[in-house]
């Protein structure tokens, strides 16, 4: 634990001791714990993550304690609070980790879950739950729907919680200011909730006159289920690797737009939710904007870096970028409707505009907000050669043209957005050239030429 902050240190052992605190009622002599309940859920957690640690199933598996939770949660549900706090440590402490201090990370992750799974528990018993699972000596009944209350309460305290001291780690380890420690902190209780209803019934299989036999039936589906879901967000992930990779590649090529990139996505995405898109298509919009330059890739350096104006011959170089943005993603399954709007976001309502010069209704859905987008970020962010315009300024010069260039819904949906949401100082700043920073010789000359009208760089096409 040497490389861990003397503040993360400190924190991961106030949780350690507090963890023990809770656990030690469940040790003391005569307290009637039920060893053979939590000697039956504990080995089941621990069998949960050692999967993980094989080199090849560790790829395929989940890995961490949360292709566990629900096997958790029928601990909270089975158990009192203080034998409850015990489930989680021995499969805490022999799971897999990535990254170090490997020995910090086992002791924080088996200290943090056990207070979370006694908290749960707690909240759980609190309520009545232990009483509504029905079994027993009498073989009563599952109290249901009651039962459903004190297990989503159970499951609301433990995303809570869950939430609460990850953000403690984040603030103490990651020096992760506070006022984003905590951001999202609920963000995961969906889930907990589908969690909590599997643990419920495994623990009412569990009381029933079946047995602990029965309830084990369920722990396949739910780590099948665990497993989807881990897979979906394993996908997830590479797939905004490969978008990052590709707007670092641009960033890299053309220094003038750094940046542009990502505010021109995130300027789609708010006309998106404006005209009331549905989620996916949202995203799959924002990866338009986002990657709506890609294509420049395929452009010599010496045009895009070019001081000056443009020969004839240049601008058209240039302006073959979307289609060239449009083969290097052809093959990337999951952009979808982003890859029309990379190959038209140049196209004009008038037919003015390249590369195949489409009008009106002909032009993609995606390709006009992008559009809209591509030129508020242009005119908006400032630029070595030029300074930004004011927001409204550059609204009314969007406005001027709609009809004949841009999509005047598509302007109207940022102008409604900008008014509800603004746009931050942030998504405007000089994050294009960096001059202050970049030596002499690295600087790059402005443009000679500037021309009218809405541009990222002056006298070029965006």
């Amino acid at each position: 634990m040497r490389s861990t902050p003397g503040a993360a240190r400190l924190y991961i052992l106030g949780v350690s001791v507090c963890a023990a605190f809770c656990a030690l009622p469940a040790l003391t002599p005569g307290a009637g714990t039920p060893w053979g309940t939590l000697a039956l859920l504990a080995p089941l957690c621990l069998v949960c993550e050692l999967p993980a640690r094989h080199p090849a199933l560790g790829r395929s598996l989940p890995v961490g304690a949360g292709s566990f939770f629900p096997l958790l949660l029928a601990a909270a549900f089975l158990l009192p609070p203080a034998a409850a706090v015990l489930v989680s440590i021995p499969g805490s402490l022999a799971g897999r980790v990535e990254q170090p201090p490997f020995t910090a990370r086992r002791v924080w992750r088996a200290a943090q879950l056990a207070l979370t799974v006694g908290a749960a528990s707690w909240a759980y018993a609190f309520l009545g739950g232990p009483g509504s699972l029905g079994g027993g000596g009498g073989g009563a009944a599952p109290g249901l729907p009651y039962a459903l209350l004190p297990a989503c309460a159970a499951a609301l305290v433990f995303s809570t919680v869950l939430a609460a001291l990850d953000g403690g780690i984040l603030a103490t380890a990651e020096r992760v200011p506070l006022r984003h420690a905590w951001r999202g902190l609920h963000a995961s209780v969906g889930p907990h909730l589908v969690h909590a209803l599997a643990g419920l019934m495994m623990a009412v299989l569990w009381r029933s006159p079946y047995g602990p036999v029965s309830a084990l039936v369920v722990l396949l589906p739910m780590y099948i289920s665990c497993w989807v879901f881990a897979q979906y967000h394993r996908q997830h992930a590479a797939h905004r690797a490969t978008i990052r990779a590709l707007v670092q590649a641009v960033d890299i090529k053309d220094g003038y737009t750094r940046g542009h990139s990502e505010r021109v996505g995130r300027a789609s995405e708010l006309i998106a939710r404006e005209l009331g898109m549905a989620e996916r298509r949202m995203e799959a919009l924002r990866f338009a904007g986002i990657l709506h330059d890609v294509g420049k890739l395929g452009v010599p350096t010496r045009v895009l870096r070019k001081d000056g104006p443009l020969t004839p011959e240049e601008r058209r170089i240039i302006e073959l970028h979307p289609e060239y943005g449009h083969e290097i993603v052809r093959g990337i399954g999951f952009l979808d409707e982003a890859r029309a709007a990379i190959l038209h976001h140049h196209e004009r309502l008038d037919g003015s505009g390249y590369p195949y010069g489409l009008s009106g209704a002909a032009i993609p859905e995606f390709a006009r907000v992008v559009a809209v987008a591509d030129a508020f970020d242009a005119m908006t962010s400032t630029r070595s050669y030029r300074p930004g315009r004011p927001v409204p300024a550059a609204v009314e010069e969007l406005e001027r043209c709609a009809g004949s260039q841009f999509d005047p819904r598509m302007v109207r949906a940022l102008a409604r957005a900008l008014d509800r949401h603004g746009w931050s100082a942030a998504a405007t700043a000089v994050t294009s050239d960096e001059e202050a920073s970049r030596p002499p010789r690295q600087r790059l000359a402005p443009p000679r030429e500037p021309a009218p009208g809405p541009a990222d760089r002056p006298g070029r096409p965006r």
